[in-house]
């Protein structure tokens, strides 16, 4: 009787979480005329929404954009992660916990707070309107740092002693060693690393002016301007904005998955 109950309430969530998604998709699928306060259902479905937002939208562009912006920033905050938590976990060092307190600290400050002296930075070093001003900024990552050196508490010491005797150093242990056993964690750290960077609005808009620069959160913003009206249309431009999204999430999942389960468990 407990388990039908637990079953009740998932599928509930599950019908919950997945109906603004089906909205989006029959709205997507609809012809101009629909309306949804008129209509739950469209007479008849069509990709032609799909055909026009990709056009008039310029989402090739914009797909090169944010492809090179959210692959760099996940690539940095990887190579930064790594490096720093194999230091907080494993190393002993004058002021540890100090950098371990100030790294969590940064988990709670608004990027906002941070927007001004990260514009004056990057002006200094004229990267302003360039893919260094959008990937710079999440180079590294508090969260990154805090969610590796949690997965790499859970890796035996033994493991490292050993190479240590077998006359390994740092970084062979590393590479060898921890990175492959911490690949779960590093894929799931990707993983929401390009997920933020894909639909971040906020360091586009501040950070760069250049029509070629564009992300495909700008060029989404721009169109909902445009075709505040035409809900088909828009829909449409939202599913192609998403489908790259969804296309990673579903390749990495059971990485995420073992990353979620076995971080944290150890202190």
């Amino acid at each position: 009787m407990q388990n039908w109950w637990l079953t009740a309430i998932l599928w509930l969530g599950v019908i919950l979480l997945l109906l603004p998604l089906v909205f989006v998709v029959i709205t997507s699928l609809a012809p101009p005329d629909f309306r949804p306060a008129v209509s739950w259902l469209p007479s008849h479905l069509t990709l032609a929404n799909y055909r026009q937002a990709w056009t008039e939208a310029n989402f090739i562009l914009a797909f090169v954009n944010s492809t090179i912006v959210a692959i760099g920033a996940t690539l940095c905050q990887i190579v930064t992660s790594l490096l720093a938590a194999y230091a907080l976990s494993r190393l002993n060092f004058y002021g540890k916990n100090v950098v371990l307190f100030a790294v969590i600290a940064t988990l709670v400050i608004p990027f906002q707070l941070l927007a001004l002296p990260i514009f004056l930075v990057l002006r200094t070093g004229h990267l302003i309107n360039s893919y260094a001003a959008l990937i710079l900024p999440s180079a590294a990552s508090g969260f990154g740092i805090f969610w590796l050196r949690q997965y790499m508490s859970t890796i035996p010491l033994a493991l490292e002693e050993a190479a240590l005797l077998d006359g390994a150093n740092r970084w062979q242990i590393l590479w060898y060693i921890i990175f492959p056993l911490t690949r779960p964690a590093i894929v799931t750290l990707a993983l929401f690393a390009f997920i933020g960077e894909w639909n971040d609005l906020f360091k586009p808009l501040l950070f760069t002016t250049k029509p070629s620069l564009q992300t495909v959160q700008q060029v989404l913003a721009g169109f909902q301007e445009l075709y505040t009206a035409d809900w088909s249309l828009l829909m449409a431009a939202v599913v192609i904005a998403t489908l790259p999204v969804l296309l990673l999430f579903w390749l990495g999942q059971k990485q995420l998955l073992r990353g979620v389960a076995a971080t944290g468990l150890k202190n």
